[in-house]
């Protein structure tokens, strides 16, 4: 089994952006460009995340998806906003491959089963959006980190799993955006408790915590945003295409055109070879080779 680099994108309206803890969302740019940036990079899949579905009760990325999906062949994971069969039904026809259910999940389990019996259990990916608390436990969020709900992340990953699921996109609201490193206790746990691939998300600093959440946190995969778009916004600003970004929302990083140099960064490349220098096996090359 390979495992798996998954660049993340945020995309609010039109354009892909990037906060801490998921808040003080910047624009970065359009994410058409890095989704072909980081499939040029060797990612093995792509995740989107409409950031601002939970507003509007509904997901808005056909269109990105639609023009992604006909220059990009690897698989495309869409999460946000998605309530029910017929809104999965769109977004798989816009070209997704996969789709990530959160909110309306937790306030409705069925969700689970009515999407995977519907779709097949491997079109289903459950995300989990954990806060630590301070009993030491993990509480799942929902509508994007902003609501709490009481649940136990860790028993709401074996339901999910009991219902459907197949797969877990485990992200830890606390180390999210911090490039800190994973919250490899949580993906651990959650890793053991269920036979389905769990994704790693939020926290990545560098190649070694990628490598890291998969010996220690045994995840089967690798979620990141921050650490890979620094170096992408550079090269999509230096190649103009970067500048290709509606002015809505908060584009102050853009405009002051700030370098990478004070930020943690790495590639795709440099995640991979870290995993296998230290035996992991993942898929190496770029997608265009």
């Amino acid at each position: 089994m390979n495992f798996r680099i998954i660049p993340r994108l945020d995309i609010k309206g039109p354009n892909l952006v990037k906060g801490i803890h998921f808040e003080g969302l910047r624009v970065l740019g359009k994410p058409e460009d890095f989704a072909q940036y980081y499939y040029n990079e060797g990612a093995d899949e792509l995740f989107f995340q409409d950031a601002v579905a939970s507003l509007y009760d509904r997901n808005s990325l056909h269109d990105i998806i639609s023009s992604t999906s006909s220059q990009i062949l690897i698989p495309l994971c869409v999460g946000g906003g998605l309530r029910n069969v017929e809104d999965i039904r769109k977004v798989l026809r816009a070209g997704a491959d996969k789709v990530a259910i959160n909110t309306e999940a937790i306030k409705r389990p069925e969700f689970i089963r009515e999407a995977a019996s519907t779709f097949g259990s491997s079109t289903i990916v459950v995300s989990i959006e954990a806060v630590r608390r301070g009993d030491g436990k993990w509480e799942a969020l929902i509508e994007y980190g902003r609501e709490t709900t009481g649940v136990d992340a860790l028993e709401w990953a074996k339901q999910a799993h009991s219902l459907g699921a197949g797969e877990l996109m485990v992200t830890s609201i606390d180390q999210e955006g911090t490039g800190k490193g994973y919250d490899l206790e949580l993906t651990r746990q959650i890793a053991e408790s269920v036979s389905i691939p769990v994704i790693a998300g939020g926290g990545c600093g560098s190649p070694a915590d990628a490598a890291q959440s998969v010996v220690e946190g045994k995840a089967d995969a690798v979620s990141m945003a921050s650490v890979l778009h620094y170096d992408a916004v550079d090269y999509l600003l230096e190649t103009s295409r970067g500048r290709e970004y509606s002015t809505e929302g908060n584009i102050e990083f853009l405009k002051s055109k700030q370098t990478t140099t004070s930020r943690k960064s790495c590639s795709i490349m440099d995640i991979k070879r870290e995993m296998s220098a230290q035996g992991l096996p993942c898929r190496m090359g770029g997608n265009n080779a």
